[in-house]
C-alpha cells in the first residue's frame, strides 16, 4: 500500500467497531467512513447482502448494445482491459445505475469474483451493496479507491477497487463507471490514475463519435446500381476482440458490439439474408423490425453507403475476415499457420446465436487440428492462451507426447493433475 492510513488488521477492527456502535474510527478515511454511514442507513445488511441481478442475460445482451458505452466498450478493453488481465484483475463497465454490463478477466479471477457476485448483470449501486468503488465513485461523482476492508460488505473485503466515472463530453451527465477489482496492489494511486486516464479516454472517444456522426449525410442511391468494382475491399479483425476493427480506403474503423455481430453475419452469408433472418442471428430475443433497419442504417454510415445493399442484406464487393483465413488454413490442412492465425474466439462476448454458432465451430475445428497434429509445440502454443489453459484434454495430450527429458512434461503433467483435482476428477 502506497497511502499512509491503518493496516487490514485495524481497518477490519474498526469496521466491526462500527457495525456494533456506530461509532467510526477516526483513522478511517472522512469518503470511507460517509459511505459506510450511508450504507447502515440504507439498510444494508454486511453480512449477507450481495449485489442483485438487475439485468438477465437476454435484457442485458440488448440493453449494454444499445448503450452509448458500447461505443468505447472496444477502446477500454484494449487500453485497460488486457493489462487488468494480465495483472489478475477484472475490468468492469457499468452504467449510470451501478448495472455492470462488461466484466472481463482471465477465466479463474472471473470465478472468484463471480462468487460474490461481481459479474455482468448485477448491480454495485451503494443502496445495494453498500460502500464499493464503483457504487461510491457513482455517487460522488469522482474517482475513488477502495481497499479491502474499507468495504461495507464482509464478503469483499479480500478484494479491492479502483473505478471512475465516464460522462457525456456534451452535458457531462454520468454515463457510466470504469473498475479495476483485485487484490490489495489495485488499491494505490498508480491503479486509480490508470483508471481515470481510461475514463478521460473514453470521453474523448465519444466526443470524436459524435463529430463524426453529426456530419455524416445519408444517401440516397439505389444501391443495386453500384459496381462492386467501385467499393474498397474490407480487411476485418475479430479474433479475441470485443468488436470487430475494420479496415476500408485507408481508414480503420472500431465498430460497436452490435454492428460487428451483423457484420460477421453478413460476411459469413455472401449471397444475401433477409432482415427477418438476421433477426434471427444477431438477437437472442425477439426485437422490432424497426431495431435491425435502423442499426442497418447506423452501420451504413459508418462504413461505406455503397457497401451494403438489402433485400436481401449482403456485403457489396471483396471482403476477409481475420476468422476467415483461419478456416482456410485448416481447410488447406495447414495447421501450425491456423494455430498461429488464431488469436483467439471469434467475438467472444457476443450472445448473438449466429455469432455463436460460428464462434464455436471455428474453435473445435482449430483445436480439434492441434490434437490430432501430434504436435506438442502446437498444443503448448494453445494451452499458453486465456482460452486454452483449462484445456485438460489438451494438457494430457501434450504430457503423453512430450519426451521424458523434456522439461515441458513435468508441467503439463503438474496442469493436467491440477484441473483434474478441480474438476473432481481424481
Amino acid at each position: 500500500m502506497s497511502r499512509n492510513g491503518p493496516g487490514q488488521p485495524e481497518l477490519l477492527r474498526a469496521h466491526s467497531a462500527f457495525l456494533e456502535t456506530g461509532t467510526v474510527d477516526s483513522r478511517i478515511r472522512s469518503l470511507v467512513a460517509a459511505s459506510w454511514r450511508r450504507s447502515v442507513d440504507a439498510g444494508i445488511n454486511a453480512e449477507h447482502d450481495l449485489a442483485p441481478v438487475t439485468l438477465d442475460n437476454r435484457a442485458l445482451a440488448d440493453y449494454r448494445g444499445e448503450h452509448r458505452l458500447s461505443r468505447v466498450f472496444p477502446l477500454l478493453y484494449d487500453i485497460l482491459g488486457r493489462i487488468a488481465e494480465d495483472c489478475e484483475c477484472v475490468m468492469a463497465l457499468g452504467d449510470e445505475k451501478g448495472q455492470l454490463l462488461w466484466v472481463c478477466g482471465q477465466p479463474g479471477v472471473l470465478r472468484r469474483a463471480e462468487a460474490i457476485n461481481f459479474a455482468e448483470g448485477t448491480s454495485w449501486d451503494e443502496k445495494f451493496v453498500g460502500t464499493n468503488a464503483p457504487g461510491t465513485a457513482l455517487r460522488l461523482d469522482a474517482p475513488v479507491v477502495i481497499e479491502a476492508a474499507e468495504h461495507f460488505n464482509r464478503s469483499v473485503q479480500h478484494w479491492s477497487c479502483a473505478a471512475a466515472p465516464i460522462h457525456d463530453p456534451a452535458t457531462q451527465a454520468i454515463l457510466g463507471v470504469l473498475d479495476i477489482t483485485g487484490s490489495d496492489d489495485v488499491a494505490s494511486p498508480q491503479t486509480l490514475g490508470m483508471v481515470r486516464a481510461a475514463a478521460r479516454m473514453a470521453e474523448i472517444e465519444l466526443a470524436r463519435i459524435s463529430a463524426v456522426e453529426s456530419v455524416a449525410k445519408p444517401t440516397t442511391r439505389r444501391l443495386s446500381s453500384v459496381s462492386a468494382r467501385t467499393v474498397a475491399p474490407l480487411a476485418v479483425q475479430a479474433l479475441g476482440r470485443p468488436d470487430c476493427s475494420v479496415m476500408i480506403g485507408g481508414r480503420v474503423i472500431r465498430l460497436s458490439p452490435r454492428h460487428s455481430e451483423i457484420l460477421v453475419l453478413l460476411m459469413d452469408r455472401p449471397e444475401g439474408i433477409t432482415g427477418e433472418q438476421l433477426e434471427i442471428q444477431v438477437y437472442p430475443e425477439d426485437v422490432h423490425r424497426s431495431t435491425m433497419r435502423s442499426e442497418m442504417t447506423r452501420l451504413r454510415t459508418l462504413l461505406d453507403a455503397d457497401l451494403l445493399q438489402s433485400r436481401p442484406y449482403r456485403l457489396v464487393g471483396p471482403a476477409q475476415g481475420d476468422w476467415q483465413q483461419v478456416a482456410a488454413h485448416l481447410e488447406a490442412g495447414r495447421a501450425e499457420d491456423a494455430a498461429a492465425a488464431y488469436r483467439g474466439p471469434l467475438l467472444p462476448y457476443s450472445e448473438s446465436p449466429g455469432v455463436v454458432e460460428i464462434r464455436d465451430r471455428l474453435h473445435r475445428r482449430v483445436r480439434a487440428a492441434l490434437l490430432t497434429s501430434e504436435v506438442p509445440d502446437l498444443m503448448a502454443s494453445w494451452t499458453r492462451t486465456r482460452w486454452g489453459a483449462e484445456d485438460l484434454v489438451m494438457w494430457r495430450r501434450q504430457a503423453e507426447l512430450l519426451p521424458c527429458t523434456s522439461p515441458l512434461r513435468a508441467v503439463a503433467t503438474s496442469e493436467a493433475q491440477r484441473l483434474d483435482r478441480e474438476l473432481g476428477l481424481r
